[in-house]
């Protein structure tokens, strides 16, 4: 028996700068990755797994520096006793210049090179490890299966890689059919940010810390083992922080304490840990002011903004009535003919009533 964690996309180093936090939440996430990194090495070293594979973008080549990279070397020589295995992605591709090159590495770390599939062997553990490391920052094709040798049945195989399951992608090409027929008890792959089983055998581990508001949902780790020819493996939240988007619906009768209170009492994630972007909908008083929303809510969340995709709300009566010689009030007495209790309805004359209302303001 062999067990093993798989993680990868840690990207230490990330700057955060197309982000929509401040330079001081981004600073600390910067920390945060590392300490996240730390934590996985910890445990890797606590639970005695046999092996760390790292799928890739363990950090960010152009911001990482010699400093960082001996950091890393210390983090993985207090695992002594733990295989390191690492295959570099397209962030942390081993060019000539790479950091990867400038370190002596402790006995416990395998790094894989550019020169197509590599195979490392651990006869005591009767298993073999296979990789590949980026040499460059994209691979629109791939060609490193085409002379993949037969594995040994005998022992555990598994195939650590930096790569994209799309047919079309220029991040290394994976085909799924192609991977099924190499014969692996574990492929542990890279490069997509959300933990993903593609089969019994095959899985993304997603990285282990959400990076921005695309990154929605738990984040974490994979925690496995190959037994008797029978591997079993799962899902293991790690994060120290999730990414929460939440759409709320408003009504035209909410006062600003009201839509306060209701995005106070949201029920997802820890507010005092997570980032929450608000998407607020419907309709809403035309005198309901959302300047010092945020700011408001500030107090309440450790991080909140404010998407306002709110319709401000109409007298269509005094509408009608004020411009029933123009199109305006021609607009609201067809559409009111519909029935405004069609919500489709509704949200299309107050749509219509804005464009209308804003176009005659600039003219």
């Amino acid at each position: 028996m062999i067990k093993f964690i798989h993680t990868g996309d840690i990207h230490l180093g990330l700057q955060f700068k197309n982000v929509s936090f401040n330079k001081e939440k981004a600073k600390e996430r910067r920390i945060e990755l590392w300490t996240t990194f730390e934590r996985i090495v910890s445990r890797a070293k606590e639970n005695m797994v046999d092996f760390l594979l790292i799928a890739g973008d363990l950090f960010e080549e152009s911001y990482f520096t010699l400093g960082d990279m001996k950091r890393v070397r210390d983090t993985f020589k207090e695992a002594e006793k733990v295989n390191i295995i690492i295959s570099a992605g397209n962030h942390d591709y081993i060019g000539e210049k790479s950091l990867y090159n400038k370190i002596d590495w402790s006995e416990n770390v395998t790094i894989f090179n550019g020169n197509g599939i590599e195979i490392k062997e651990f006869p005591k553990l009767n298993t073999n490890i296979y990789g590949y490391s980026w040499s460059r920052t994209e691979m629109k094709e791939n060609k490193l299966f085409h002379n993949f040798t037969e594995v040994d049945k005998e022992r555990t195989n598994i195939l650590v890689l930096h790569g994209d399951i799309s047919i079309n992608s220029s991040y290394l090409p994976l085909n799924i059919q192609e991977l099924n027929k190499l014969n692996l008890d574990y492929i542990a792959l890279g490069h997509i940010h959300k933990p993903q089983i593609i089969s019994d055998k095959i899985a993304y581990s997603g990285c282990p810390e959400p990076l921005d508001f695309g990154e929605i949902g738990e984040r974490g780790i994979i925690e496995g083992m190959v037994k008797d020819n029978k591997t079993i493996f799962e899902f293991i939240p790690f994060s120290k922080r999730i990414f929460i988007n939440e759409e709320i619906i408003l009504k035209e009768d909410m006062g600003y304490p009201q839509i306060i209170n209701k995005i106070k009492n949201i029920d997802k994630g820890n507010k005092d840990r997570d980032f929450y972007r608000i998407i607020l909908k419907g309709f809403i008083d035309k005198d309901v002011n959302f300047k010092s929303l945020t700011k408001d809510l500030e107090p309440y969340f450790y991080h909140i903004e404010i998407k306002d995709n709110t319709i401000l709300d109409y007298d269509f009566d005094m509408l009608e009535r004020d411009n029933q010689d123009n199109i305006i009030g021609q607009f609201i007495k067809t559409m009111r003919s519909k029935g405004l209790e069609d919500s489709i309805v509704k949200e299309s004359l107050y749509i219509g009533l804005e464009a209308l209302l804003k176009g005659r303001g600039e003219m």
